[in-house]
């Protein structure tokens, strides 16, 4: 059975949900002027996490405060990622400093919507614990898998405390391994796209049917048939959450 959006009423144990975000739909050709932007060299300072920077280590941080630090670091990650991957000119980025790293962010109002808005999204999951992973995935031109950047959270249930500076400098971790990853990297096909693909715990239903539950629909991607090989990029695992970052690539035989 299912539910007005085709999602299943119940997931079977040890199944997962794939869902992707509405509007997904990345092809550069997509969003017209995105590459005739020219490069920016002046950089600007985001705002970093203030939860993390303005309170002392002895506070309690509620996990809603948690989560928030967490979407705007993911928010960044993935800017860094589809930069790194090329799929756009460097026009379409600017430089900015986020805890004191180099990061790129899109200038393309679209393109920086569709990734600030998919990730704003989860803010409910993440906090009632259903995002089990989130997958910036890129794809060659019949919509099978070339490339998977895994995020994959963990909130600490038991405790509620935290060091905000051994924290933040965690997520700023991955901020530069992220700079340096193209190495571990394959080069992606012509005419390849893009997706924010979130895999789900159980059914992302929250109360009065929120706009956040009807943005994540059902997803037609096709699945790798062995198991992928996996490259750790970052890991870390506080007294607040964990975190692990990874890519996952086909086998040759694919």
């Amino acid at each position: 059975m299912s539910d007005g959006r085709g999602l299943p009423t119940a997931i079977a144990p040890g199944e997962n949900l794939l869902l992707v975000f509405l509007y997904s739909s990345t092809r550069k050709e997509r969003w017209g002027g995105v590459s005739s932007l020219s490069v920016e060299e002046e950089e600007e300072d985001l705002a970093g996490p203030s939860v993390l920077s303005s309170r002392g280590s002895s506070e309690i941080y509620w996990k809603g405060e948690i989560t928030q630090v967490l979407i705007e670091f993911l928010e960044i990650a993935i800017n860094s990622i589809v930069f790194l991957k090329g799929i756009y000119p460097p026009g379409a980025f600017e430089r900015h400093r986020y805890m004191n790293v180099v990061v790129q962010r899109a200038r393309h109002p679209q393109l920086h919507e569709y990734i600030h808005f998919a990730v704003s999204s989860l803010r409910p999951f993440l906090q009632k614990g259903l995002v089990e992973r989130l997958v910036v995935i890129f794809y060659n031109k019949d919509h099978v898998p070339a490339e998977k950047f895994v995020f994959k959270p963990s909130f600490n249930q038991s405790s509620n405390l935290g060091e905000s500076t051994g924290l933040g400098f965690a997520l700023r971790s991955f901020l530069v391994k992220l700079s340096v990853a193209e190495p571990v990297t394959r080069a992606l096909p012509v005419d390849c796209r893009w997706e924010i693909t979130a895999y789900f715990h159980s059914l992302p239903c929250v109360e009065n049917d929120s706009k956040e539950a009807q943005m994540w629909v059902p997803t037609d991607t096709k699945h790798w048939q062995h198991p992928p090989i996996i490259t750790p990029i970052k890991s870390m695992n506080s007294e607040l959450m964990s975190l692990q970052l990874y890519l996952e690539h086909p086998q040759p035989t694919e």
